[in-house]
């Protein structure tokens, strides 16, 4: 009964998930609207994650972080998506100062870095089997190829490829978005929430972990 609901309640967050993402994709939006929704909803990425932070620890235990992570990854996959989709698909109107970069770099660098971001899903499908954010939790703690290298390969890649696609669209504006709003957003994702998420799941395996491995920027592992 308890699996059967909570694949349920998967499925029905993800199609709303789903219905969102396809309200902001196709949306015409006035100025004023789009600006609101596409730093207002990464704004608003902050208070989830201290409220999510809060509830976490009210309860520490496996069960309960279980429930609380589904609704709080599913609240950020609309945040960041819906952002996300509306700075990509509306990043013609908020061009601003362009880049002296040009556009074949910023479009190779998006191809990399985006695929790197899919060989993160791939490592953690395979050594955690799980996928990213509440579409599948982790069952197990990913430690080896590409995690071995750094906790969080596929935050890291894809702020890389938001700041990618920024030099591909020659925007000064969209690059300034994802360094200075996206990404500390997403870090404080990852520092105030899923550090103690995974705590409370793995516990001594995780925090040793954690020492060994740096949080972002990879380093060569320790033989």
């Amino acid at each position: 009964m308890k699996f059967a609901l909570e694949k349920s309640l998967r499925i029905i967050l993800l199609f709303v998930t789903l219905l969102i993402w396809q309200w902001a994709l196709k949306q015409p939006l006035s100025d004023t609207t789009n600006f609101l929704t596409i730093v207002g909803f990464v704004l608003l990425v902050f208070p989830v994650v201290l409220i999510g932070r809060k509830v976490l620890d009210k309860r520490p235990t496996i069960r309960h972080a279980y429930w609380t992570t589904l609704f709080v990854h599913y609240a950020l996959l609309i945040l960041f998506g819906t952002a996300c989709i509306r700075a990509i698909t509306s990043h013609q109107d908020w061009i601003g100062w362009l880049l002296p970069i040009p556009v074949e770099i910023g479009k190779l660098l998006t191809i990399v870095t985006s695929s790197v971001a899919l060989l993160a899903v791939i490592n953690l499908a395979l050594k955690g089997l799980g996928a990213p954010f509440a579409i599948a939790l982790s069952e197990k703690l990913a430690v080896d190829w590409m995690y071995a290298w750094t906790r969080n390969p596929m935050v890291l890649a894809s702020l890389a490829a938001l700041v990618s696609a920024g030099i591909w669209f020659q925007s000064t504006l969209f690059v300034l978005w994802a360094i200075f709003l996206v990404s500390p957003a997403l870090l404080t994702f990852v520092k105030i929430y899923e550090e103690r998420e995974l705590e409370i799941r793995f516990g001594a395996a995780y925090l040793q972990y954690k020492s060994r491995i740096p949080l972002l920027f990879p380093r060569k592992p320790k033989v």
